[in-house]
């Protein structure tokens, strides 16, 4: 049974659908920690060079590709070579890894949103996170019993985006981002300019901007800003590919892929002045450094910032407004990666949407559930950590050769100038061709070191060869099987 395809109903859903894939977590809680790590204000120089050079020209392809063969990954790649269909597949399977323990991280937030009516975290944020709230095992594979705590706030989350994915792109989607993505941006706004006036922020905005130039002569700055870069823009594993197969044939390819870029980067640097505001307050309201509360990831928006906000004046209301914007943030994310495998799904099986997002979520929700165990969040750790530095850079430096050595990226980049209001040129074919293959191969070959010589994170060897290399291992071999074995069933039809 074929589906006709499904379209955005305007323009404005779809780039709100792409910043909001983009818009994530680490906006709020990796780019601040980052910039400061590596050179305040200094940093910003090789990430804006890094955005121009590898995120825009990415992000660019990746849309044309979308709206060239209007499908999900698997099917665009098959159509450019049957003998790629794998790497569509394993951009599916990296998508679906992900948003399994995304979804929880943002249960979490969900549950942050109603403690902060009561600062419910208590004074202290570490032990309650920690002990009271994940009541943590001892390692990975001390998997204890189930977190019902995490357990609820898992199935509201997953029952709220199976009810926009069931709904469809125009009717779900498109409604939620148009209704969610301009509260992200109000709350992050009336908390900017609520926490600048505090007593210290300036000392915050001080250790975050203020630059450090020699930082830019390392090399390890500039892999940090490519890896945000390409981190945060949601490329290379799907959802791109995925959100421009609905664009209408008459839709600016070069245009929406560089808004989308630049309002990611802009949300980027407000979510900094929100969060060193913050710590600056912390800091100076304990009499310490900024080094002794800042912090990233979880950690930051677990522990650190409900420190902060047991100081501040008002802070139940900075806390709901916080804690919000973090999973509305989230939640717009979760979306976007579960459609990646719902297009997939649908179009393989030809099955309705409906039928495609309920089995899916049942499957995503299903899988998520090892995450709400007592070792879940050491398990998550480790998956995210191979997932980003082993799925998707792998994912990039393949999708990225073949276009460029094996497809015809001429044609691509034709196609993309006919459907642009601005013209790309030869600068966007070199870097791609070369210039971002050899930078990521190398950030490949940086991480693969690292983990030869020593476990991620001190974790036992066990931990990390069932829950990185397996699962990294697994979701590639399944990604080169199915196609061969789809060829087979065809072929017995």
């Amino acid at each position: 049974m074929r589906h006709k395809r499904e379209n955005w109903g305007s323009r404005a859903g779809f780039l709100l659908a792409a910043i909001g894939s983009a818009i994530g977590l680490g906006n709020l809680w990796r780019f601040p920690y980052i910039t400061y790590e590596n050179g305040g204000g200094a940093f910003l120089i090789p990430y804006f060079f890094a955005l121009i050079t590898a995120g825009i020209p990415i992000i660019i392809l990746e849309m044309a590709i979308g709206h060239r063969f209007k499908s999900s990954p698997p099917k665009a790649f098959r159509k450019m070579s049957k003998k790629m269909e794998w790497l569509g597949w394993l951009q599916m399977f990296v998508s679906f890894v992900i948003v399994t323990y995304y979804a929880v991280i943002v249960a979490w937030l969900l549950k942050y949103v109603f403690l902060s009516f009561t600062l419910g975290w208590g004074a202290s944020t570490k032990d309650f996170f920690y002990s009271s709230f994940l009541k943590i095992s001892n390692s990975p594979l001390d998997f204890g019993s189930i977190n019902f705590n995490t357990l609820i706030f898992l199935t509201i989350l997953w029952i709220g985006v199976w009810l926009v994915c069931f709904s469809g792109i125009q009717k779900g989607i498109e409604v939620i981002v148009k209704i969610f993505m301009p509260i992200l941006f109000i709350l992050v706004i009336i908390m900017l300019i609520k926490v600048v006036t505090l007593k210290g922020a300036g000392y915050g905005l001080d250790w975050l901007f203020k630059p450090r130039f020699d930082r830019i002569l390392e090399f390890s700055t500039w892999t940090e800003a490519y890896g945000q870069v390409f981190f945060s823009l949601s490329i290379c594993f799907g959802i791109m590919i995925a959100y421009s197969s609905y664009l209408p044939d008459k839709s600016d390819i070069a245009n929406n892929a560089t808004m989308a870029a630049f309002v990611n980067c802009g949300f980027s640097i407000l979510a900094s002045i929100v969060i060193f505001s913050v710590l600056g307050y912390t800091a100076t309201a304990q009499g310490v450094g900024i080094k002794e509360v800042a912090g990233s990831g979880i950690g930051l928006a677990f522990i650190t910032i409900p420190t902060a906000v047991n100081l501040m004046p008002a802070s139940r209301l900075i806390g709901s407004l916080f804690f919000t914007a973090l999973t509305v943030a989230g939640f717009t994310s979760v979306i976007s990666l579960v459609e990646v495998p719902c297009s997939t799904v649908m179009e393989y099986f030809r099955i309705s949407r409906k039928k495609a997002s309920t089995i899916f979520c049942i499957i995503g929700y299903a899988v998520g559930l090892i995450y709400t165990c007592r070792s879940g969040i050491f398990i998550l750790d480790i998956v995210d950590y191979f997932m980003n530095s082993f799925g998707i850079i792998f994912c990039g430096i393949a999708e990225i050769i073949f276009i460029c050595w094996f497809f015809k990226i001429g044609y691509l980049k034709e196609y993309i100038n006919r459907k642009s209001d601005f013209t790309i040129g030869g600068i966007w074919t070199f870097l791609l061709k070369y210039f971002i293959p050899i930078f990521l191969s190398y950030m490949a070959f940086l991480n693969f070191k690292s983990n030869i010589t020593g476990n991620y994170g001190n974790y036992s060897t066990p931990a990390v060869i069932i829950f990185g290399w397996g699962v990294t291992l697994i979701i590639v071999i399944i990604s080169v099987l199915i196609p061969e074995i789809y060829e087979k069933r065809k072929g017995n039809q």
